[in-house]
């Protein structure tokens, strides 16, 4: 009876241990399995080959040129033969009334010298362009019949598209516009021309060393002042713009800072008895954080409007709700001994809370303050968008002309280096503050400031 018994119970270790091993198969295999048909079904609900076929390349790499290139246009109005040249097309970047760069000649004819043999023509009636390889296009625009074109061949290529209004030619040298009203030719050049200062000024054109020999003789101050008031980069409005980003950020995380602490005493057990007060507080923390602060944004400006005092107040009011439980669960963890040591030196409540509780998360408050001072300043952008405050308008605005990309690029890289500023801030101001300058923690001193001989 024992052998039976003991093979028997053998028998029920065997199979419980198959049963251990299938189960471990099956977490190990059907997790992972499960993984990949949530990706598959990804794959096909978002329509990715779809996407992949819609998506239009050639305008992405025209997108990525324009953000580190401009474009000169040069437009004839067809009605009165009208030329005038721009950088990317506007007023603020026009060259004077008769002056064109070395490559425009202008005349009866306006000659356009795009390089590499192509070359547009300008004519009384007609515009020409000369591509090599390929032959003379011609363009007669007219307010009756439209834009009577003339290619070689009778077959199209597709960096031509014509049609009875309109004809468009696309090269690597630049591309040509033809309608009925107006002709234009777009070169494309490397780098942020008009970025120091605009074709008006009488610093314009002039090297880094004419420069620095003119601020030497006493212009340093126009040549700034042209600079800073520059029309089309805007120098003046984007710096003033990301100062109000900062603030934003600044204000909200500090004000929700200031407003959680108080409260987060009233959600926790070692320092709140009242349960009912507790739960409330929690709800509420939970309530204002739950909400995201884009929702908070768009509430807040239907009540007191845009600006960056909006944008502000929203950033608090998402911010003192996270801060509210992070503090809260901070309080509830601190050591009641040292706090008991200064009760016993006959301190007051407030006492405790100043030299028993705060010193102790002080570390929690300071580092979760800096880095959501960090992180708000990226979200300052965005909310600056809606609210109509700070850098993240300026590059709103810039995305929606669907011109001038440089500008986009601009303000994108100025975002990405006052995050990275905040950042280094933040590390430094941390270690200043929690943990000394040499980054070290510090250690009691005397009233001479040696350190105390610890046992």
């Amino acid at each position: 009876m024992s052998t039976f018994a003991t093979d028997l119970s053998i028998d029920d270790l065997k199979a419980e241990a198959d049963r251990l091993f299938s189960r471990k198969r099956i977490v190990n295999f059907g997790l992972p399995g499960l993984v990949v048909l949530y990706l598959i079904y990804v794959f096909f609900a978002f329509d990715v080959p779809g996407l992949a076929e819609r998506a239009n390349w050639e305008n992405g790499k025209t997108l990525v040129s324009d953000s580190y290139s401009y474009k000169t246009h040069v437009e004839r109005d067809n009605r009165n033969g009208e030329v005038s040249v721009a950088i990317e097309g506007e007023r603020k970047g026009a060259y004077p009334e008769g002056t064109a760069p070395d490559w425009v000649a202008l005349g009866e004819t306006t000659v356009i010298d795009l390089e590499d043999g192509h070359v547009v023509r300008f004519g009384p009636d007609t515009v020409e362009y000369d591509i090599p390889g390929y032959g003379m296009v011609r363009a007669t625009p007219s307010r009756s019949a439209g834009v009577q074109a003339e290619l070689p061949s009778e077959d199209v290529p597709e960096w031509i598209n014509v049609s009875k209004n309109r004809l468009a030619i696309t090269t690597d040298a630049g591309r040509l516009t033809v309608t009925r009203n107006r002709s234009e030719v777009f070169r494309y050049f490397t780098g942020w021309e008009l970025f120091w200062f605009t074709l008006d000024s009488p610093y314009y054109g002039k090297s880094f060393s004419e420069l620095m020999g003119r601020a030497a003789s006493g212009e340093a101050g126009a040549i700034f002042n042209d600079f800073w008031t520059n029309k089309m980069w805007r120098h003046q409005d984007v710096a003033w713009a990301i100062f109000e980003t900062i603030l934003m950020a600044f204000l909200g995380t500090l004000g929700a800072g200031l407003i959680a602490l108080p409260l987060a005493f009233m959600a926790t057990r070692n320092f709140n008895p009242l349960r009912s007060v507790r739960f409330v507080t929690r709800r509420v923390f939970d309530f204002v954080r739950g909400v995201d602060a884009l929702i908070w944004t768009v509430v807040l400006a239907r009540a007191f409007g845009p600006g960056p005092l909006t944008g502000a107040l929203a950033i608090l009011v998402t911010d003192t709700g996270t801060f509210g439980k992070i503090f809260s669960e901070a309080l509830e963890n601190v050591d009641q001994k040292q706090i008991e040591g200064v009760q016993s030196t006959g301190a007051n409540a407030p006492q405790r809370y100043r030299f028993g509780v705060i010193p102790q998360i002080t570390p929690v408050l300071l580092s979760q303050l800096l880095y959501f001072l960090e992180s708000n300043t990226r979200s300052a952008t965005v909310i600056g968008a809606i609210t109509g405050g700070g850098i993240g308008l300026l590059l709103t605005q810039a995305i929606i002309t669907q011109k001038d990309w440089e500008e986009v690029a601009y303000y994108i890289v100025l975002i990405i280096l006052m995050v990275m500023l905040m950042d280094w801030f933040s590390g430094w101001l941390r270690r200043r503050l929690i943990q000394g300058e040499t980054g070290k923690t510090r250690k009691p001193r005397d009233r001479k400031g040696k350190p105390f001989l610890l046992p």
